[in-house]
């Protein structure tokens, strides 16, 4: 029987998930009890969206607040996990010949890591580092990193991307909850069927009619990316934690890499 920690792409949406309970923050919760708790975690946040590649590498990193407009309680919200500059060496080791950054000082957990976390690990006594998503780079570098990431599966380290398939904040429909239009459903079930049945073929979805509604800027889609090269590089596929699209434009669907 394998002993590697699941990988997952955790579609995270709206930031009030972190406050609310419903079928996706559900599915969050349901995950993580469906495995042995990580020895740590590395998120792939779509909010670290910078011009290089670039792990946290602190001893706490701090709970960062990246959004405005909402009410204060979800400003209140703290997630003290610790760091583990141990885990962020191995991350750029396993990531050569390809640089990683040591980051110990400018960045923390933004909420694409915490709102999730959150719900899976709310006593955040798991240590966890989160890696940027390289704005400079095209898909393929983002589909390679993920294959090299596999390793840590084996070392016990859950391995989270997280975003959203659809992802276009000027095409929201606040009377859509629950809901996606026609265009978002198609770009993610197309999506869907790749992830289950060949992951390495991913990248053909930004090449769709859709994509340029679903995909308007690429930082909520790239940590999909990490995940379809782990599912490459080990001759898998993912399956679908949760599935669907809410306020018209964004895709809430999560893949998990067993």
């Amino acid at each position: 029987m394998s002993t590697r920690t699941p990988a997952a792409f955790i579609g995270h949406g709206n930031p009030m998930n972190t406050l609310e309970s419903n079928a996706w923050t559900q599915s969050w919760v349901e995950f993580a009890q469906s495995f042995d708790k990580p020895k740590a975690i590395l998120a792939i946040s779509a909010h670290w969206y910078v011009g290089l590649t670039a792990v946290t590498a602190m001893e706490r990193p701090r709970t960062i607040h990246d959004f405005y407009g909402f009410p204060q309680e979800l400003f209140n919200v703290e997630y003290p996990a610790p760091g583990s500059p141990a885990l962020a060496a191995r991350v750029a080791e396993v990531l050569q010949p390809a640089y990683c950054g040591l980051d110990t000082d400018s960045w923390g957990l933004d909420h694409g890591t915490w709102s999730i976390l959150a719900h899976m690990y709310p006593e955040a006594d798991i240590p966890v580092v989160q890696l940027s998503v390289h704005a400079g780079e095209a898909y393929d570098y983002h589909h390679r990193l993920g294959q090299a990431l596999s390793p840590l599966r084996e070392e016990g380290v859950l391995v989270v991307g997280s975003g959203n398939v659809v992802h276009n904040l000027g095409l929201v429909e606040w009377s859509r909850p629950g809901r996606g239009a026609a265009w978002a459903e198609s770009f993610d079930t197309n999506t869907a069927q790749i992830m289950t049945s060949d992951p390495a073929k991913l990248g053909e979805v930004l090449s769709l009619p859709e994509a340029r509604a679903a995909v308007p800027t690429p930082e909520h889609f790239l940590p999909l990316a990490y995940i379809a090269g782990i599912a490459e590089v080990e001759g898998t596929t993912a399956r679908t934690l949760i599935r669907g699209c809410d306020l018209g434009s964004l895709s809430m669907t999560s893949y998990i890499v067993d």
